[in-house]
C-alpha cells in the first residue's frame, strides 16, 4: 500500500509553524518573516510536499479553471471547437472542464454548480441560442458564446461568419450556371441558420435570380433532414438542379436521399455544405464544402475570455472567421431542371 502523501499540516508540525503560516509561504505572502519562510521551504523539500494548485488557486480567489458547455460533445463541430480551446488554455496554464447541456434545465443546472460555487474563473457556451439557456447567465460573470452573435451588449461572441459562409456557397453554385438552388437549412431559431439565409438570399438577388420559399426546408442539422428535404422536392416534383445544405450532415442526407431517387450527383444534382467534416472528402461523391476552421474559434473564444477575466473589463467583441471554399466533386456546371 502506498504511504500517505504529505499534508500542509505535517509540514506545519516539521516547520514548527501554523499551517496558516505555511499557507501564506505556498502562496507567496510578504507577511512572512525571511527566516521563517526559509525554514518552511526547508520541510517543504524535505517532507516532499507538493500543494494542489487548485488549492492554491482558490487561496487566490482564482481557480485558473474555465468551462466550456455545449448542447452535446458528440457533435463534430462542438468537439472540435472544444480542442482548439483546451489547447489554448494549456498555453495560458488554464484548465478547461467540458459538459454537455441537452436542454435548458440541465443548462441551469450546469451553470449554478459551475459558477454559484465558484468552480470556474469564466464560462465558454457553445450555441447559446439553441434554447433560452442564454437567459439563464450569470450576471457580471466573464462568458464568452460561441457560434452566434451576443443579444447582450455586456457579452463577446466568437463564431463563424455565417452570412459571408453562405453567400460564398451559393456564388460557387451561381458560377457553374445554376438557378434553381434549394436550401436545407439548421433550426431557424438559431443565429447561424438566419445568417446563412441571408448570405444565401444577397447571392441570388445580386445575380437577379429570384428567391423561391418553396426550395427552402428547415432542417435539424442531421442528416437524416437533409435526406427528408430532398425527399419532399422529389414528391412535390419540384426539383432544384443544386442544392446548399446549411452543413455536411444535412448535405450527406442530400445525398443518400437523391441515390435512393435514382438522381445522380453531381450530374443530375449538385450539391455543397459546410464544415468540411473528415469524412467529407469519402463521401460518394467527394462533397464540396465551406471549410471552417473549428479549432481556431476555439482558441480565440479562450484568449477573449481570458483577456476578460485578467482585464475586469468587457467590451463587446463581435469576432466573425472566414471559410474556406473546397471545391470537389459533387458540385458540377448545371442547368434549369427539366422535371
Amino acid at each position: 500500500m502506498a504511504p500517505n502523501r504529505p499534508t500542509i499540516r505535517d509540514v506545519a508540525r516539521q516547520a514548527g509553524v501554523s499551517h496558516q503560516t505555511v499557507s501564506r509561504v505556498i502562496n507567496g505572502s510578504e507577511e512572512v518573516l525571511p527566516e521563517t519562510r526559509a525554514v518552511v521551504e526547508a520541510a517543504i523539500e524535505q517532507l516532499g510536499y507538493r500543494p494542489s494548485a487548485i488549492a492554491r488557486s482558490m487561496a487566490r480567489g482564482s481557480t485558473h479553471t474555465l468551462a466550456i458547455i455545449s448542447p452535446n460533445l458528440t457533435d463534430y463541430t462542438f468537439a472540435s471547437v472544444i480542442e482548439g480551446a483546451e489547447v489554448e488554455a494549456r498555453q495560458h496554464n488554464y484548465f478547461v472542464l467540458s459538459s454537455s447541456a441537452s436542454d435548458v434545465q440541465a443548462f441551469q443546472g450546469l451553470v449554478d454548480e459551475l459558477v454559484g460555487h465558484r468552480r470556474v474563473d469564466g464560462l465558454i457556451v457553445i450555441n447559446p441560442y439553441a434554447d433560452e439557456r442564454y437567459e439563464f447567465l450569470p450576471k457580471d460573470f466573464p462568458v464568452v458564446f460561441v457560434g452566434a452573435r451576443s443579444h447582450d451588449e455586456n457579452v463577446c461572441s466568437i463564431s463563424l461568419d455565417d452570412q459571408k459562409v453562405a453567400y460564398e456557397a451559393t456564388q460557387h453554385l451561381i458560377s457553374l450556371s445554376h438557378k434553381r438552388i434549394a436550401l436545407v437549412t439548421g433550426p431557424m431559431e438559431e443565429d447561424c441558420s438566419q445568417d446563412r439565409l441571408e448570405g444565401f438570399q444577397r447571392a441570388l438577388k445580386e445575380s437577379g435570380i429570384s428567391f423561391d420559399q418553396s426550395l427552402v426546408f428547415e432542417g435539424d442539422w442531421s442528416a437524416s433532414s437533409g435526406s427528408e428535404a430532398l425527399m419532399d422536392f422529389v414528391r412535390k416534383g419540384n426539383l432544384p438542379t443544386a442544392v446548399f445544405a446549411q452543413n455536411d450532415r444535412m448535405a450527406m442526407g442530400v445525398m443518400r436521399a437523391a441515390r435512393d431517387a435514382n438522381l445522380k450527383v453531381p450530374d443530375q444534382l449538385s450539391v455543397i455544405g459546410v464544415d468540411d467534416m473528415p469524412l467529407s472528402s469519402y463521401f460518394d461523391p467527394p462533397l464540396t464544402t465551406m471549410r471552417q476552421d473549428m479549432p481556431l474559434i476555439g482558441q480565440e473564444a479562450i484568449r477573449k475570455l481570458i483577456d476578460i477575466i485578467q482585464n475586469k473589463t468587457v467590451e463587446q467583441t463581435v469576432l466573425k472567421l472566414p471559410a474556406q471554399l473546397v471545391v470537389r466533386q459533387s458540385t458540377v456546371k448545371g442547368g434549369d431542371s427539366t422535371s
